[in-house]
């Protein structure tokens, strides 16, 4: 059997399923965290090219990671990456729940200069999350010893 890659692993299908999870997860994030502007919400604080490119990057990661078949679950790890870059890309005055826990001036002095750092390791988080994923794929089932 030889090495898997992902033309072996993707047909038409998964890149189908790839590319519309990635979709959705891009434009689901993107509304709700007015990366853009749209009518249902607002943001208090600019945006940048920085937070739409993480987004993006997020989003085509966890369309490769749900379109992988599963051996094992690695929910935890894409779960934290998830979450940290959703809190990086956000609004952090808009997050009521992080300005219910900290409060608006906290956040931002001290969230605001770094939350484009914690979504960026979220993105991290969530490269190591597919890279185990593939590695249990990719890898050969171990032997089973007859007792």
């Amino acid at each position: 059997m030889g090495r898997a890659t992902l033309l072996t692993v993707f047909d038409s299908r998964g890149v189908l399923k790839t590319a519309g999870i990635a979709g959705a997860v891009f434009v689901a994030l993107g509304t709700v965290t007015a990366l853009w502007e749209n009518p249902s919400f607002f943001r208090m604080t600019p945006a940048g090219w920085v937070e739409i490119g993480l987004l993006a990057i997020q989003s085509v990661l966890l369309g490769l990671y749900f379109a992988l078949r599963r051996i094992r679950c690695a929910a935890r790890p894409v779960g934290v990456g998830s979450v940290l870059t959703f809190l990086g890309v956000a609004c952090p005055v808009c997050n009521k729940i992080l300005l219910f826990v900290f409060g608006s001036e906290l956040l931002l002095v001290y969230f605001e200069p770094v939350r484009v750092y914690v979504a960026a390791f979220g993105v991290l988080v969530t490269v190591a999350a597919l890279w185990l994923r593939w590695a249990l794929l990719v890898s050969p089932p171990e032997e089973q010893e007859a007792p």
